[in-house]
């Protein structure tokens, strides 16, 4: 059960870095859980020209409730260990609603 696992979310100037473990090209979006301190993501968008990551964003936005706008990518382009930057918001902010996905998922 994830109910003890932290996601490794990490402050930074301009807002929180969300460590996320894509998985592209699966069978339905949604929010897995967590392993190894990352937010486990899932999209159906095969992993080309940058359309998966595209799609990992809108769902980070959608599932955190932020403009698809306030969500870059800022490593992990072609690697399914990514980190997201979620733009204004604080750690305590994202805390609670990012942790709850890890659960439901």
């Amino acid at each position: 059960m994830a109910s003890d696992v932290t996601i490794a979310m990490e402050e930074s100037a301009r807002g929180t870095i969300l460590p996320v473990r894509a998985q592209a090209g699966a069978r339905r979006n949604g929010v897995l859980g967590a392993r190894d301190g990352m937010l486990r993501v899932a999209v159906t968008t095969a992993p080309e020209k940058g359309k998966a990551n595209q799609a990992i964003a809108e769902l980070l936005g959608k599932s955190l409730g932020v403009p698809k706008s306030a969500i870059q990518l800022v490593a992990g382009d072609t690697s399914p260990r990514k980190r997201f930057l979620i733009l204004g918001r604080t750690i305590g902010e994202l805390r609670g609603i990012v942790e709850q996905l890890a659960n439901d998922g």
